[in-house]
């Protein structure tokens, strides 16, 4: 993609968040793919982990700033430092079930914490000159979950009316509409995307791919929410961070972008499938890994369906999702099997797989 990136050559890039699954994977692929500079900007909280970028850090357009996107004034200090060309906000607290048990952490880094970077990020766009304004881009990177719960056919569009149903869908609702606010009422050249649920390698173990495959390597039960046919559109990681990186260089300021894998599955098709390939690459004496799931009491509120309808970006952009669900899935389940010590290391930390979010 170097040569699609002419727009962005010698650009520096904030990445937020870049410690973390998502941002993790935008930033190895910038530094693979482009010519920018990218300066990862995170606070480093339970779920980020350095480790996802052990291979991108000794280059020399690589920089990391350990710093809260609530704190403006040492953000200041860093724009100071860097004086960047666009920055990509990934720094969220994501996890819906945390955010039923402790919403205040969501309430403060989604919107306290975008608020804060918005107006950091105006500050210095508007001192800029004409030309580096006009190349600037603030690109916020958001959810589905926002537009609420569907029902069995149709799907979320760009004009689709927010109406989010979590505390964590609530707060990232919030952050959009405060990105769309810098942009109509100050002129920050701002882009919003919202995503479907992401899975691939170095995701944080709390989410349900990971914790399927660690569970099921360990033997252990299975939990499937509900009746488990709570519906997710799936997007492998990779390809989200090829559209984010497209959207950044050619996609219209004050547009919305919509990225979507176009793999609906119910919640209980994606553990039979990852059972299934640990049946294949780690076949126990004990019989299918199937056997191990296990129905549970369901999560408040939780959402009956996603599905995304990403032809604007796929139309007006080009972009297509590299990975079906079939590969994607196949490439993560090998990557934790080989990628143990990587895992491991986080339950080491202390981190347990303990469900929360029962709102009791």
């Amino acid at each position: 993609m170097a040569d699609k990136m002419n727009h962005f050559q010698g650009a520096t890039v904030f990445v937020t968040g870049g410690a973390g699954f998502i941002g993790s994977a935008v930033i190895r692929h910038l530094l693979r793919d482009t010519p920018v500079r990218a300066v990862n900007i995170d606070k480093l909280t339970y779920a980020a982990n350095l480790q996802s970028l052990v291979e991108v850090d000794r280059n020399p357009r690589y920089a990391f700033e350990k710093q809260c996107i609530c704190e403006g004034s040492s953000l200041r200090t860093i724009f100071d430092k860097y004086q960047p060309d666009a920055v990509i906000n990934l720094a969220a607290e994501t996890h819906v079930d945390r955010s039923i048990d402790g919403p205040a952490d969501f309430i403060r880094t989604n919107v306290i914490g975008t608020f804060t970077l918005l107006q950091e990020s105006l500050r210095h766009w508007s001192r800029l000159s004409a030309a580096r304004k006009d190349r600037f881009r603030f690109l916020h990177v958001s959810t589905d979950e926002v537009f609420g719960s569907l029902e069995e056919t149709g799907f979320f569009t760009e004009s689709t009316a927010y109406a989010p149903n979590s505390p964590y869908s609530a707060s990232k609702a919030a952050s959009d509409h405060l990105v769309r606010a810098w942009r109509e009422t100050y002129g920050l050249p701002a882009i919003v995307t919202n995503c479907s649920n992401n899975y691939g390698p170095y995701q944080f173990p709390e989410k349900l791919i990971p914790q399927m495959i660690i569970r099921g390597l360990a033997g252990e039960k299975l939990p499937v929410y509900g009746d488990g046919q709570n519906i997710r559109d799936w997007l492998y990681v990779e390809d989200h961070a090829k559209a984010l990186t497209l959207v950044l260089e050619r996609g219209r300021v004050g547009e919305t972008y919509n990225v979507g894998g176009r793999n609906e599955r119910t919640n209980l098709q994606v553990i039979e499938a990852i059972c299934d390939l640990l049946d294949m690459l780690t076949p126990t004496a004990e019989g299918s890994h199937r056997r191990l799931i296990k129905f549970v009491d369901d999560r408040p509120g939780h959402d009956r369906r996603y599905a995304i309808d990403a032809s604007k970006l796929e139309n007006e952009l080009g972009w297509r999702a590299d990975q079906s669900f079939a590969t994607g899935i196949a490439e993560t389940v090998r990557w934790y099997i080989d990628q143990k010590a990587w895992w491991k290391a986080i339950l080491e930390r202390g981190y347990t797989m303990k469900r929360v979010g029962l709102g009791r």
